[in-house]
């Protein structure tokens, strides 16, 4: 066979080998992060691309090496929240404060989740967690942390109507709320067996027409907050205080779900429901979620009445839906730590965020214009906030968001626009530089 044949001429054979590629001191030393399948695939990868032609030989060890010294074991990259919306679902929701990812930190390790250091027994789950959560709601007798928003109404609603011995909660037109995705809430209600009675219509329902529906079958009466829609002009609603004095003539609990985590009244969002109003209004269970204005982890938090609580707990529901040792731990940290990013970038001081974004705009010879940002994640509904950001021409989104670091700004009318409110003070230096080098055309 001659020195040129097919068989000694093709370029895949001087693609390195498997083997070869495996001892790279690089590869070698990647091993200390990336599992070896992991490490496997990036190799085969790009060996098979170099075999389609789509990589020249001599290249393929510069690419495996770079491979395994950029891959890392979570494909979630961090991201700079530049929208102007404070709880961004699509951005997973609150960002945690450093108590509370320390607090992660320590979960993540062996630690006292049921058990009793001081006499070695087991204890109940989330006894810590419990009790910061009921020292901010001092109107409740107690509490119970599930995994979800969706996972506490599911168990109140299904396990306050079995304990009644029937199937049925009374709820108004207006408040059968969807929330992103599709996700209904109506589904989530009937998915467990509990038939529900719809009440009203869309913009008007009075107290007559919660009383009407209760019938024998009737195990407790809901209230929801409708946190990602308002109804205005002719319209009428049915206030707590006045389905708890309902509920209690017909011996029924009243369940009521207010969404965002507010504890107490907020002066930015004046209309936003609370905790503690709904309790002092006469709620059996008040419902909310633990990473929207509360600013915790992802969670399902029930608080009310000893006894209603208590047949909570013992439903089985409760174990399918409970909470694992890194949500109780961030839960008890966020509560009592001293703030939240979600808190400070609500009450964010204008004058700052302008002068902040006052020199990224003056470097890049941009302009700041007035810019309204929102709460997000169902609450404050149609609540704006006023606030800056810097106008960019709308070319710079793409490359902020697959850039290092990842920044998602706000595209509206053809223009970018970098709202700073969620981006912590001290990245603003790395920011600036990320958008110079866009400036310039360095990808």
């Amino acid at each position: 066979m001659s020195s040129d044949s097919p068989a000694t001429s093709d370029p895949r054979r001087a693609i390195p080998s498997t083997d070869r590629l495996l001892a790279l001191p690089e590869v070698v030393a990647a091993g200390q992060r990336l599992a070896a399948q992991v490490i496997r695939r990036l190799i085969t990868d790009i060996q098979a691309a170099a075999r389609r032609g789509e990589l020249p030989p001599d290249a393929v060890v510069p690419r495996v090496i770079e491979a395994v010294q950029t891959t890392q074991p979570s494909e979630l990259s961090a991201v700079l929240n530049a929208t102007g919306v404070i709880i961004h679902t699509n951005l997973g929701r609150a960002p945690l404060s450093d108590a509370a990812r320390n607090a992660l930190l320590a979960a993540a390790g062996y630690v006292d989740l049921e058990l009793d250091l001081d006499d070695g027994k087991r204890s109940k789950r989330g006894t810590w967690a419990k009790a910061a959560l009921l020292a901010q709601a001092p109107d409740a007798d107690d509490a119970l942390i599930v995994n979800n928003g969706a996972a506490a109404l599911s168990l109140a609603t299904t396990g306050l109507a079995v304990a009644q011995g029937t199937p049925e909660v009374v709820l108004s037109r207006g408040e059968l709320v969807e929330i992103g995705a599709g996700f209904r809430l109506p589904d989530l209600i009937t998915s467990t067996g509990t038939r529900l009675a719809e009440v009203g219509t869309t913009n008007r329902t009075t107290l007559d027409d919660y009383r009407g529906a209760v019938t024998e079958t009737t195990g407790a009466l809901l209230k929801v907050h409708p946190s990602n829609y308002w109804i205005g002009g002719f319209n009428s609603s049915v206030t707590t205080k006045q389905l708890a004095t309902l509920a209690a003539e017909q011996a029924l609990p009243l369940i009521v779900d207010v969404g965002s985590g507010l504890f107490e009244s907020d002066s930015v969002l004046p209309d936003e429901p609370t905790i503690g109003q709904a309790l002092r209004d006469g709620a059996d269970v008040v419902i909310a979620s633990g990473d929207k204005l509360l600013g915790g982890p992802q969670a399902g938090l029930l608080l009310g009445s000893r006894t209603a609580l208590q047949k909570l707990a013992a439903h089985p529901l409760a174990r399918a839906f409970r909470a694992d040792k890194f949500t109780l731990a961030a839960l008890e940290a966020t509560l009592n730590a001293p703030s939240t990013p979600v808190y400070d970038a609500l009450h964010a001081d204008g004058d700052e965020l302008y002068a902040r974004s006052r020199r990224i705009a003056e470097a890049l010879d941009a302009q700041v214009v007035a810019h309204e940002g929102r709460v997000g994640g169902g609450g404050g509904a149609g609540v704006p906030i006023a606030g800056w950001a810097v106008r960019l021409p709308e070319h710079f989104a793409h490359p902020l968001r697959t850039g290092s670091p990842a920044i998602l700004p706000r595209v509206a009318a053809g223009r970018c626009l970098l709202d700073l409110r969620c981006v912590p003070a001290a990245e603003d230096e790395r920011v600036l530089q990320r958008l110079r080098q866009i400036a310039e055309g360095v990808a």
